[in-house]
């Protein structure tokens, strides 16, 4: 008998699927869906709904059919950098969770991120997370960056997993909704999600003193029901965050500051690097669209991933 059910955890073998009722079963996949020149990874992530037959004699489901995807996002697979990895499937929103301490999340993985998020088409939001541990300067700082992502529309909150700070408003941002939980390793995903559902005792992991970079605590991607409506996915940290499949001409459009001028330029293919009468370079040097954000498109543009200035405070 056919069934159906939702991936809440993918370990590249084997699949854990939740059915309606809530029952959760262990599945394999059936070879075929290795060949049928899908270029990803993992032909199967977290989030996709599925159609799986229970095996005779055996307590594990077979899958048999993959539903058709409304979205998903993905990443350069680790080791095949040719290669892409699906990072999750039929996503309602994805927040990164960005830390300005312990470690510091660069500028150019927060703007990657959200570029492929708009690639995608999916809504993200950005939660700044730790700010129990700011001084100042980092308070400073993270009042200048949600003024320039609120200012491109991206959802800013400010919160501390720790101390549960502002954790009412992340439960209000993602309820009844199916979340990404995403960011550099060691930003406290698993705690964040772990302050939001408190019963799931995610495992979290502490910051290497001397490299002052986290450890990865979630080896896999793994959907978990929340109480109060909705599911949320977290994701092991991810150091790298490459685009896969970009045209240089498609960069300006997933920069929603730049949408906003790029069509008054004088010539229709403006790349708004070197063109005379170019609205968008107008409006940089105007102020109206924030220099590390335009840094980050000509880097992105440039191919040019992880700079070493990246990581530092532009």
């Amino acid at each position: 008998m056919a069934l159906e059910g939702i991936v809440v955890k993918s370990t590249g073998s084997w699949f854990r699927v939740r059915t309606a009722s809530g029952e959760e079963i262990e599945c394999k996949l059936k070879g075929k869906f290795r060949m049928k020149g899908i270029k990803t990874t993992n032909p199967v992530a977290v989030g996709d709904k599925v159609v799986f037959e229970m095996q005779a004699n055996e307590n594990i489901g077979m899958i048999r059919e993959i539903g058709r995807r409304h979205n998903h996002i993905i990443r350069k697979s680790t080791n095949l950098s040719k290669v892409s990895h699906i990072i999750a499937a039929n996503i309602d929103m994805a927040i990164l969770v960005v830390t300005l301490k312990n470690p510091l999340t660069s500028l150019g993985f927060i703007d990657r991120f959200l570029v492929t998020a708009e690639a995608y088409h999916i809504n993200a939001a950005i939660v700044f997370n730790k700010v129990d541990l700011y001084g100042q300067k980092e308070l400073a700082r993270l009042e200048e960056l949600i003024a320039i992502y609120e200012a491109a529309e991206y959802p800013c909150l400010a919160v501390s997993a720790l101390s549960g700070e502002n954790i009412d408003q992340v439960i209000e941002l993602i309820k009844d909704k199916v979340i990404l939980f995403s960011g550099i390793s060691g930003v406290g995903k698993s705690a964040l999600v772990n302050a939001i559902q408190p019963g799931l005792k995610i495992k979290t992991g502490k910051i290497s003193d001397y490299h002052n970079k986290g450890k990865h605590t979630t080896t896999y991607p793994e959907m978990h029901h929340l109480s109060f409506g909705g599911f949320v996915i977290d994701t092991p940290g991810i150091r790298e965050f490459g685009l896969v499949d970009f045209r240089k001409e498609e960069i300006a459009e997933r920069f929603p500051e730049m949408r906003r001028y790029m069509h008054d330029c004088q010539f229709n293919n403006c790349t708004h690097i070197h063109e005379p009468k170019c609205a968008v370079k107008d409006a940089v040097d105007n102020g109206d669209i924030p220099l590390s954000r335009y840094n980050s498109y000509l880097r992105i543009y440039n191919d040019d991933y992880l700079e070493k200035d990246e990581w530092e405070w532009e």
